[in-house]
């Protein structure tokens, strides 16, 4: 983690302007075709949910503005997020909260999710939630549109700079399998530009693992 220079920040006003609300929020939902990322993990024989979660993982450490956090005594870039997911085990209705450090082999990156996922016993490790994590969840029962995330707004809500990602079910249109994202950040961070961005980059990433099914 570094020191980040608000003064030279083209968006320093903006951060200026939005710090002012308790509840500086907002939540995004766009479109994104899975196709490759599934066909991959089909080929592997990983979990989607988790190759989901490797491929947004990548996609928001290559762009700083998301690495972008607030401490006490300023502004700072994470070097990386983590990721931090709901996870429900086979038979159960009670979910789990799994975090880890982000491998950036894809393959080795599911398969350690799932196993440690498995082997948690409790709800969360509350030792492992820190503030540079970004928050995974999936709702695979539904075509989820839009989802909003639960806050404690007795805290330093308008400091969290966590991201909070959320689908649902894929559908099939034309033969490709089409994902609805839901994507929640904190505009003293982000702007619409960043979220575009991170659409982008994932959709790159995606369309990279075509060669490798």
């Amino acid at each position: 983690m570094k020191r980040f220079d608000k003064d030279t920040w083209e968006r320093k006003e903006i951060f200026d302007f939005f710090s002012s609300l308790s509840d500086p929020f907002y939540m995004v939902s766009f479109r994104v075709d899975v196709s490759e990322l599934y066909d991959y993990a089909k080929a592997h024989d990983l979990s989607f949910y988790m190759a989901m979660i490797w491929a947004c993982d990548e996609a928001i450490n290559d762009i700083q503005a998301f690495r972008l956090c607030i401490k006490e005594d300023g502004l700072y870039e994470y070097e990386r997020r983590d990721p931090s997911f709901t996870y429900l085990k086979e038979g159960r209705e009670a979910f789990q909260i799994i975090t880890m450090e982000h491998i950036d082999d894809i393959d080795t990156f599911c398969k350690k999710a799932i196993e440690k996922a498995e082997m948690q016993e409790g709800f969360i490790d509350l030792s492992s939630e820190t503030d540079d994590l970004i928050y995974y969840s999936c709702l695979p029962w539904i075509d989820l549109t839009a989802l909003t995330n639960e806050k404690d707004h007795s805290s330093s809500l308008k400091d969290d700079s966590i991201p909070r990602i959320a689908w649902g079910k894929y559908k099939d249109e034309n033969g490709r399998k089409i994902l609805t994202v839901s994507m929640e950040v904190n505009h003293r961070f982000i702007d619409g530009i960043h979220i575009a961005m991170f659409a982008g980059r994932l959709e790159e990433i995606i369309k990279g693992l075509s060669y490798e099914c």
